[in-house]
């Protein structure tokens, strides 16, 4: 039965390749405003869900919609209809010395596969992307969020079928752990499947597909204070990292901070304090911070503690000698997702850039801008942390592929 929902939005991708891009902007823009229009249904529907999480768990502030994230997604909706269509480029192109002429052009995926926990904005961004590069979405969501994905999903139909197109072109599937498991076997009918959400979630999705899959997500995200940073740039940094929203991927959960700078630890983490973060110490920095940090919020930290994505007021510091230690902390306990120096030496700026295998690698600037909107690529499916295909904010163009055309007039091959 669940086969079924694949079959309609492959026949539904099929048809996806004819329609004309003013089409899929005005689709874009059209729902952008029924977002707003419907923004009371949708704000009931996300409390419906809110009711039932507590709200000390790190994936509420997640689901929580608000009207400034319900405006937030109109807008990075009406920015993609903005955007010049990703498909139909001309990557490379060239003639071979028997006159065969060779383009490499972007096309659809067909179908893409989103498997999703308590992100009700991935519903809408999803959509938005999928449908302005050519591709029908099937979406998996978690229960957590059921009645809001129900609703934006209901918005998303009811603007596809005023606009002339078949609601198959974005599916919501059950919220069961069936309808998960049929997404990453249904080869042949889902071209791609993007999980989005824990360490958990991806390794399940990783381990059980046998379709392609691109790993987003789980970001256990660094901020290295050298030697030569400027300890109010490194304040500011580091406070923005860790709390301007804290339940997102490109959140901080690790202060590495060099033994020059300890006389400088209480000034940096100063503001954390009135935020109300909770700092996981070793033994230098504890020593450096008592009595200058609130003791309720401060604690040893353990092994565990370090490649810890905390999704949280909380993070841990580890005191390290050298740029050197520095980088072997981030390869040992990091996931390639965001990783940040703070530094006003060039050259140590230039190596932690070129030896920190990471998406995206920061001198200077709080990972907080990891993000496809910030990158002015528009919305983002995710941030891939892996290196096959894309890597870093995945928008438009990583969500496309492409295929050989190849022109002739009679050549053979001998």
């Amino acid at each position: 039965m669940l086969d079924q929902y694949f079959i309609s939005a492959r026949q539904a991708s099929h048809l996806l390749a004819t329609v004309p891009g003013s089409t899929i902007n005005q689709l874009l823009l059209n729902i952008a405003d029924s977002i707003l229009q419907n923004q009371t249904s949708l704000l009931d529907a996300n409390r419906a869900d809110l009711d039932k999480m507590p709200t000390e768990s790190p994936l509420y502030d997640r689901l929580m919609l608000t009207p400034e994230r319900l405006q937030a997604i109109a807008s990075d909706m009406q920015h993609v209809a903005t955007l010049p269509s990703p498909l139909g480029r001309i990557l490379t192109e060239r003639t071979l010395p028997n006159g065969l002429q060779l383009s490499r052009v972007s096309v659809p995926f067909g179908v893409i596969g989103i498997i999703y926990e308590a992100r009700p904005n991935v519903t809408f961004d999803t959509f938005a992307l999928c449908i302005k590069a050519g591709s029908a979405c099937v979406l998996k969501g978690g229960k957590d969020a059921e009645n809001t994905n129900r609703a934006a999903i209901g918005i998303i139909h009811d603007e596809l079928v005023r606009i002339g197109l078949p609601a198959e072109c974005a599916t919501l599937l059950p919220s069961t752990h069936e309808s998960a498991t049929a997404m990453l076997h249904a080869r042949g009918l889902v071209d791609l499947v993007i999980p989005r959400g824990s360490r958990r979630l991806i390794d399940f999705v990783r381990n059980e597909a046998t379709v392609p899959v691109i790993e987003t997500g789980a970001g256990v995200c660094h901020t290295y204070v050298d030697a030569d940073a400027d300890p109010l740039m490194a304040q500011t940094i580091v406070l923005n990292a860790k709390t301007r929203r804290v339940s997102v991927c490109n959140a901080l959960d690790c202060m590495l901070i060099h033994t020059a700078q300890l006389s400088n630890i209480a000034l940096i983490c100063s503001p954390l304090a009135d935020a109300g973060v909770v700092i996981h110490a070793d033994t230098e920095s504890m020593q450096a911070l008592s009595s200058k940090y609130p003791s309720h919020l401060l604690c040893e930290a353990n092994a565990d503690d370090y490649g810890t994505e905390y999704l949280s007021l909380q993070m841990a510091i580890k005191t390290v000698g050298s740029i050197d230690e520095a980088i072997r902390h981030i390869r040992q306990y990091g996931s390639g997702h965001s990783e940040c120096i703070v530094t006003n030496s060039t050259t140590e700026a230039d190596t932690f850039l070129q030896m920190v295998d990471a998406a995206c690698v920061y001198h200077n600037a709080p990972t907080a801008f990891t993000d496809g909107a910030q990158f002015g690529l528009g919305a983002e499916i995710g941030i891939s942390t892996q290196k096959l295909h894309a890597r870093g904010p995945m928008a438009l163009e990583e969500i496309t592929t492409y295929k050989w055309i190849i022109r002739g007039n009679g050549q053979t091959r001998l």
